[in-house]
């Protein structure tokens, strides 16, 4: 994580942990309020977990959309050519998304 360290990446909430120990790096969703929270404070944390996740939304679909192809659900070629296959896939994936 170190080697980029002026990125900054949203995670979803699996990654509470990465995002504590580099809070400069990695931003996840704000932890849920306790049991004894206001209502204020629970719609406030309702929104800036929507906020964040519709910031998300089209990274995670861009990538889903090239584990669709056929080709790598199985991958059942040499691992050599996996890299080659996974570049061409993405560049179809890359060009379809751009003409949207």
């Amino acid at each position: 994580m170190t080697a980029h360290a002026a990125r900054t990446d949203r995670v979803d909430a699996g990654y509470l942990g990465l995002a504590r120990d580099f809070p400069y790096q990695v931003e996840a969703p704000p932890k849920k309020p306790g049991k004894d929270a206001t209502p204020e404070e629970l719609s406030v944390w309702e929104e800036a977990r929507r906020q964040q996740s519709s910031e998300r939304i089209g990274v995670v679909h861009g990538n889903a959309e090239h584990k669709q192809w056929r080709p790598l659900q199985r991958w059942m070629g040499r691992r050599d050519y996996y890299d080659e296959t996974h570049s061409a896939i993405a560049g179809l994936v890359s060009d379809r998304a751009a003409e949207r």
